[in-house]
């Protein structure tokens, strides 16, 4: 692999975990993500004095729970106090959390430092940080990207995907290659610190997060933070078809690469009957992605020539890039297939948590579709989805609190808008109502908070309702 030329990260002095020795640290966000779990393990074995709070119950939380058990951290759950914040030397906040969180307020008043899981760890960070982010497809693009570069040299693969690299640190050397999911508000936090990866990917940018930025400009601006503070020996890796990502190719002064599956582009990748054409290296290079993948959909395949783009620029070689994305499983909860039952296909996408993606893996079948739906609402139009149903599917079935609202937009001269109370009842009325042939497709469109812990919490209730099927036979 040829990694970037530096080895820390742009725009950033790295720093040590053993500058919090002894001092008091509070965490603020335990989660079920990992980043809250990483924060509290790390600090704690670099000898902080850990207090870990958080809004939800113990029991809401038991799986990140029982990843501290044994540790000398103090958890403080189902409320703030605001000791915790007063009397901490630093606050390490969740991504989650709002800015204006008056506990955040009491910490700043008594000159605490604040600061993040990500930001600690992208500005300590020995090795290379390939960053990548989008509205849509980042997950699958991170770990595909990381699957690609590990043939090449020794990488890691942590971010936003689940997993906290913090704990790493001590044992990650120069010579490897990090590779980072990096969300709007991991992106938000790295801003005030000038830190942006060596490489950068851009997927794509839809409306998403509204609820939190409060606006799409100030959802473009935190996404831009990948690239705002890059130098010049660094690499930029954008969809040229996404024409808002395309025009953020003068926010870096690095190296860009365009992709696209529309059109040839000068440097970068583009499609060509089925053929990935790589405009990287030296020589033009060719090779049968399309053939290769086994991931469904032309929305991965636009994901894997990103990752193929970005893989060969940072050295791994084309033959190397073609046998990763052909053994490269599909992630859990992104267009992942669950079973067939009774001539009808399932597909997971619980991760299509906005009106545009859940549009996207409609667009990805051909078949007649019976469409699961809603959930919790981000303040994002839901027209785009609407739309799709009405010219997609054969039915929607919904959940969720914007189920009526959804409903009532479908009308009468949509698809049959069928409510269920819950998922495993969506599951058995999708069933019901699909045909031999079809796929039923869990794409709510929507966040899960109002009705499971998570979008994974969401996906495996869908994939046991469907195991369920499969015993017990389609009604």
């Amino acid at each position: 692999m040829d990694p970037l030329s530096n080895p820390s990260v742009s725009g950033s002095t790295p720093t040590v975990l053993d500058r919090f020795r002894g001092k008091a640290v509070t965490v603020m966000g335990l989660g079920l993500f990992g980043g809250g779990v990483g924060a509290a393990r790390a600090l704690a074995g670099h000898g902080a004095r850990v207090t870990v709070t958080d809004l939800k119950s113990a029991d809401a939380l038991r799986p990140s729970v029982e990843a501290l058990q044994g540790l000398p951290v103090t958890l403080h759950l189902g409320g703030h106090e605001p000791a915790d914040f007063t009397e901490a030397d630093a606050v390490v906040v969740s991504p989650a959390v709002a800015k204006t969180s008056p506990y955040l307020e009491m910490a700043r008043r008594a000159g605490a430092e604040i600061t993040a899981e990500m930001t600690l760890f992208a500005g300590a960070c020995p090795a290379p940080l390939v960053g990548v982010t989008g509205s849509a497809g980042k997950s699958t693009t991170t770990a595909l990207l990381g699957t690609m570069l590990a043939r090449g040299g020794p990488t890691r693969v942590g971010g936003n995907i689940g997993k906290s690299l913090l704990e790493d640190l001590g044992a990650i050397r120069p010579d490897e290659t990090v590779v980072l999911e990096l969300s709007s508000f991991q992106l938000e936090d790295l801003g005030p610190h000038g830190l942006s990866p060596h490489a950068a990917v851009v997927t794509n940018v839809a409306p998403n997060h509204l609820d939190r930025h409060g606006s799409m400009a100030a959802y473009i601006d935190a996404k831009k933070n990948i690239l705002r503070f890059q130098g010049p020996g660094d690499l930029a890796v954008l969809n040229a078809a996404d024409p808002e990502v395309r025009s953020w190719a003068d926010e870096t002064p690095g190296r860009v690469l365009l992709y696209s599956l529309e059109e040839p582009v000068e440097a970068g990748a583009f499609l060509d009957v089925g053929e990935a054409v790589l405009r990287v290296a030296e020589a033009e290079e060719r090779v049968c992605l399309s053939e290769a993948l086994r991931l469904r959909g032309r929305h991965n395949l636009a994901n894997a020539l990103a990752a193929a783009v970005a893989a060969r620029a940072l050295g791994t070689p084309a033959e190397e890039i073609l046998a990763a994305a052909a053994a490269f499983e599909p992630l859990p909860h992104r267009f992942q297939p669950v079973g067939t039952v009774a001539g009808v296909q399932y597909i997971d996408d619980s991760k299509a948590t906005t009106p545009r993606s859940a549009v996207v893996a409609m667009e990805a079948l051909e078949e007649p579709v019976v469409l699961i739906a809603g959930g919790y609402d981000k303040h994002l139009d839901p027209a785009p989805l609407v739309e799709a149903a009405r010219r997609r599917a054969r039915a929607v079935v919904l959940i969720g609190a914007t189920a009526d609202a959804l409903a009532e937009a479908i009308g009468p001269k949509g698809p049959p808008a069928v409510r269920a109370d819950d998922l495993p009842s969506a599951v058995r009325e999708a069933a019901r109502l699909a045909r031999p042939g079809d796929t039923v497709l869990l794409a709510p469109g929507y966040a899960s908070w109002d009705m499971f812990e998570n979008y994974e919490h969401r996906g495996n209730v869908f994939r046991a309702a469907v195991e369920d099927l499969g015993e017990k036979g389609s009604p």
